[in-house]
């Protein structure tokens, strides 16, 4: 009885962190988009095109950040890389330069989506805006205040 309440409450606990991780997440991203509609200032039209092409990218996105972190997870369950052969540890790092690569085509790919669709100086202001928020969410956390104040 004492293993099934101690079991029950690991669950719960694990469920409202996986949720409270989640909230913090759809957090940001809803902070996100207020911040880059802000920063970019896009006309109707404009905003029209933009999104479809950035809803996009993020499913993209976080689809190789799935894989990535898949990826580094059985990494990081290697104890010893001395216990790999040669060949598994290159091959290791050779997976971690193909996802690498993959994530550096993908901005490419909705670079020239962008690129092609919307004037240059918007784009560059999207970019410009994007290591904006990085930084700002970036600090943000670290004072411990997420989102707006």
């Amino acid at each position: 009885m004492k293993n099934l309440i101690l079991s029950a409450m690991l669950l719960f606990t694990v469920t409202v962190s996986a949720k409270a991780q989640g909230d913090r997440i759809n957090e940001i991203e809803t902070y996100k988009i207020a911040y880059l509609t802000e920063k970019l200032g896009l006309s109707a039209e404009e905003a029209k095109i933009f999104w479809p092409i950035y809803n996009d990218y993020q499913k993209e996105q976080a689809a190789l950040r799935k894989e990535r972190f898949q990826k580094m997870i059985s990494f990081r369950k290697i104890n010893e890389i001395e216990d790999l052969s040669d060949a598994q540890v290159q091959e290791l790092i050779t997976n971690d330069f193909s996802i690498r690569q993959r994530e550096l085509n993908l901005e490419k790919k909705y670079y020239y989506k962008l690129r092609s669709n919307l004037p240059i100086k918007t784009v560059g202001k999207y970019y410009r805006a994007q290591e904006a928020f990085k930084r700002e969410i970036l600090s943000r956390y670290r004072n411990g205040r997420p989102g707006r104040n």
